[in-house]
């Protein structure tokens, strides 16, 4: 079950957040945020 989470984040953060986006390496920003936390949490 996916739970929805608001968050504010850098306005250039978001602008290459949304290039990857175009880029097509990720489904929405949901996806990359997703992705970004998992990767962070099994590095520690």
């Amino acid at each position: 079950m996916k739970l929805k989470l608001s968050i504010s984040m850098d306005e250039e953060t978001v602008r290459v957040l949304e290039e990857s986006l175009k880029e097509g390496r990720f489904r929405n920003k949901s996806h990359v945020i997703e992705y970004a936390v998992n990767s962070f949490l099994k590095q520690n």
